[in-house]
């Protein structure tokens, strides 16, 4: 009786957890191709039109003033890239930064100050954008939003899958944020 009382809450986490990335991210959504500057990149369930997020470069060196381009890629519109509008750039998909000291940078995307981001330096000499992943910091790969409804201004996010890299181990590390 005892050891039921131990199996089976073990048995709905394991389900619970096994069930949060079976309804993840449409397998049909194309990843873009691999790019040297691409830091990560945002995807959400409206369509797959993808926000890319590349390191921004002038002359050879990081553009400190502005360190990250973030821009779409419009799959929908033959894969051709476009720049934010003013509102999307401002209010929803933008970053800003903030230089905490030489070569390292605080980012945070405009509307979501929650998820810190950092600008840094890898063990490769390769600039990376670090963030928490399942409470360990990562190499930050992509990101999926869950919409269901809401508006323009409020769309309700159900949910965030975060995907990065562990740089101590390379292995994929994946974490789902009911928001």
């Amino acid at each position: 009786m005892r050891l039921g009382k131990i199996i089976i809450p073990g048995l709905l986490i394991f389900f619970q957890f096994v069930f949060n990335f079976l309804v993840a991210q449409p397998a049909n959504y194309r990843t873009p191709a691999a790019e040297v500057t691409r830091m990560f990149y945002l995807q959400r369930s409206h369509n797959e039109n993808t926000i890319s997020y590349d390191i921004n470069v002038l002359n050879g060196k990081l553009n400190v003033e502005d360190p990250i381009h973030v821009y779409w890629i419009r799959y929908q519109e033959n894969g051709q890239k476009a720049e934010l509008s003013f509102i999307q750039r401002k209010f929803a998909y933008g970053i800003t930064a903030k230089k905490v000291k030489e070569n390292y940078y605080e980012l945070n995307f405009v509307s979501y100050k929650k998820q810190k981001l950092y600008l840094m330096p890898g063990a490769d000499g390769k600039y990376h954008i670090y963030t928490s992943i399942n409470k360990k910091l990562s190499i930050l790969n992509k990101i999926y939003l869950e919409i269901k409804g809401g508006t323009f201004w409020l769309p309700n996010i159900e949910y965030v899958e975060i995907t990065g890299t562990d740089p101590a181990t390379n292995q994929v590390v994946k974490e789902k944020i009911k928001i």
